[in-house]
């Protein structure tokens, strides 16, 4: 090896020795290897070379740049480990610290108060049933016995939507659960106990009403339902869904197109207090009265075999009630200051009923 040869070597080496980062080993490897490098220069002139010593230079050549190479990679392997192991030093995670605080998810006070209400149901032996938001105005309407010119089909108070069912009925958002009782009653035969929580729909919004908003209702067909039994179940929701073991109840004669006898439903409250189950006043609460005769042939029942029960109540004002809020509208503003100041933790045990046969 010639001593110019064997001096850039040991330069070239040295260099990449000490450098300090990735970068300043790629400078180093492109002024010796690089296209315009020195090492490449000494390559191309091996043509000026004498004859007789052009094989021993070439040997010395690839030699030094193998071994330059091999140092560069060498390096370049070891620049890398440090880098990483000065990345992990940098971004290391201390897995003993405490977690960080987080505001835990609750549940929506709809959500709860449905799970209260099919909570007490279920321990008198009513099961969930479901339908879906947009129905035909048969359901609706007609097989309920609502007649033609009643108020309730109009525009004003009920969404109809653009075209028809494959049976030529017109489709409309569900104005209260009902058309799940006549699902429930079309679909098999009786003995037939259910409720129908879900959403509805009503052309009216202020502060206690919505477009949108949540009923529960109730249904019970058998050979030998009574009034007295409609009383007794809604007497024990009642008391058990308030909290109140003496709760006063009341039962009004009233009207509704699907059942006969029909009843308005009271609570007793103190009207200038609010408080419920004082005060010698009387709150509406809910609906009910036994199955009309006219909604149990619709549905394909003998009504001199089989007779029932049903009640409605919207979903939104007993949770009102129960927990002293005044404003419909917060339910549905996405406010995360109300939502947190009225949700349920998960963890929490929905009040239900208990000693309900």
């Amino acid at each position: 090896m010639t001593d110019d040869l064997a001096t850039f070597e040991a330069e070239t080496l040295a260099r990449i020795a000490t450098a300090a980062d990735l970068a300043a080993l790629d400078a180093v490897r492109v002024a010796a290897l690089g296209k315009n490098g020195t090492l490449t220069a000494l390559m191309k002139g091996l043509g000026a070379v004498a004859a007789d010593e052009r094989k021993a230079r070439g040997a010395a050549l690839n030699a030094a740049k193998d071994a330059l190479a091999a140092a560069i990679e060498a390096r370049r392997a070891g620049l890398a480990n440090t880098a990483l192991d000065a990345k992990l030093a940098a971004e290391r995670l201390d897995v003993t610290l405490p977690v960080r605080p987080e505001v835990p998810g609750l549940i929506h006070i709809i959500s709860r108060t449905v799970e209260e209400i099919t909570a007490i149901f279920g321990a008198m032996g009513f099961t969930v049933a479901e339908g879906p938001d947009i129905e035909d105005d048969w359901k609706n309407f007609g097989a309920l016995n609502i007649p033609e010119h009643h108020p309730a089909r109009q525009d004003h108070d009920t969404f109809y939507l653009p075209g028809r069912t494959v049976d030529g009925r017109e489709k409309v958002l569900r104005t209260h659960t009902s058309p799940v009782q006549i699902r429930s009653m079309t679909g098999g035969p009786p003995p037939i106990r259910v409720i129908a929580p879900g959403r509805t729909y009503r052309a009216d919004h202020d502060a206690t009403h919505s477009p949108m908003f949540h009923q529960v209702e109730g249904l019970a067909i058998d050979r030998a339902i009574t009034l007295a039994h409609l009383k007794g179940c809604l007497v024990d929701f009642l008391r058990a869904f308030f909290g109140i073991a003496q709760l006063p109840v009341r039962f009004r004669s009233s009207y509704f197109p699907f059942t006969e006898p029909s009843m308005e439903v009271d609570i007793g409250w103190n009207r200038r207090t609010g408080e419920l189950g004082a005060g010698g006043d009387w709150l509406e609460i809910l609906g009910s009265g036994m199955v009309h005769p006219k909604v149990l042939l619709n549905c394909g029942i003998d009504h001199r075999e089989w007779q029932g029960f049903a009640f409605g109540m919207g979903i939104e004002r007993v949770a009102m009630l129960k927990h002293g809020l005044t404003d419909l509208r917060p339910f549905y503003d996405s406010d995360l200051r109300w939502l947190r100041a009225t949700g349920f933790r998960p963890e929490d045990v929905a009040s239900t009923a208990t000693g309900i046969a």
